[in-house]
């Protein structure tokens, strides 16, 4: 519920194995029920939840808590902001390719240049 924006998406995560529900590989017609345990593998998290009820018609974002329970460890987390700091460390911003307004500020200086 809500982990991805369509349910195409989630279709197609579920299609490349990125769905288990007690831990097994399930298809998008796999039904759930009360005390499933669900794991999302979504942006290099794994997340855990545990369904605790169902509803009997679609619910707005704020009612979604009341019918699962998150379980993530909070190390799943701290793993991710681990990853972004070491993708800084290997490209530093400034390196690569100049952006547009790079290659602006160097035609300016180079016409500049070409007046004296």
């Amino acid at each position: 519920m809500r982990y991805y924006k369509t349910r195409s998406i989630a279709t197609d995560a579920c299609k490349k194995g990125h769905i288990k529900v007690n831990d097994q590989v399930v298809k998008p017609s796999r039904e759930v029920y009360p005390s499933d345990k669900i794991q999302i593998r979504k942006d290099q998290i794994n997340y855990q939840l545990t369904v605790n009820d169902l509803p009997e018609s679609r619910v707005g974002a704020k009612l979604v808590d009341i019918y699962r329970t998150d379980t993530t460890p909070k190390e799943a987390f701290e793993a991710k902001a681990l990853l972004k700091y070491s993708k800084d460390y290997y490209r530093k911003k400034g390196t690569g390719r100049p952006t547009k307004k790079d290659r602006r500020d160097i035609d300016d200086f180079n016409e500049g240049s070409d007046e004296v």
